[in-house]
C-alpha cells in the first residue's frame, strides 16, 4: 500500500494568524513529529477556494502505514487536539482527513 497522508485543515481567525502559524512551527508540529508516527510533514496556506475569509491551512503529516496512523489517533491525538483547543479556544475551526499516495 502506498503512504498516507493526515491533512489538517485549519481557518483560524485573522488576529491571530501570526501566532497561530509560529505555535504550529515551533510547538505544535515538533510535538507531532515527535511521536514517531509520521516520517515528514507539509504546512500549506490556501490562497484560492471555496474556504471563506479567514486564513485557512492545511498540515499534512506523511505515514508509511495503517498501523502508524492508527497508532497517532488512539495514543496521541487527542491530548495534542486538546492542547490545540485550549490555546487558541473559538479562533479557529478544523477538519481531519486521510488521502492515500497513488502517484
Amino acid at each position: 500500500m502506498a503512504g498516507l497522508i493526515y491533512n489538517v485543515t485549519v481557518s483560524v481567525s485573522s488576529d491571530i494568524e501570526e501566532k497561530w502559524v509560529h505555535w504550529m512551527k515551533e510547538k505544535h508540529i515538533p510535538d507531532v513529529m515527535r511521536t514517531g508516527c509520521f516520517s515528514g510533514f507539509k504546512l500549506l496556506k490556501l490562497i484560492d477556494g471555496n474556504h471563506g475569509t479567514e486564513p485557512t491551512f492545511a498540515i499534512q503529516y506523511f505515514c508509511n502505514t495503517e498501523k502508524d496512523l492508527e497508532l497517532y489517533r488512539t495514543k496521541y491525538a487527542e491530548a495534542l487536539q486538546k492542547e490545540h483547543k485550549e490555546v487558541f479556544e473559538g479562533k479557529f475551526a478544523a477538519f481531519r482527513t486521510v488521502l492515500q499516495d497513488i502517484s
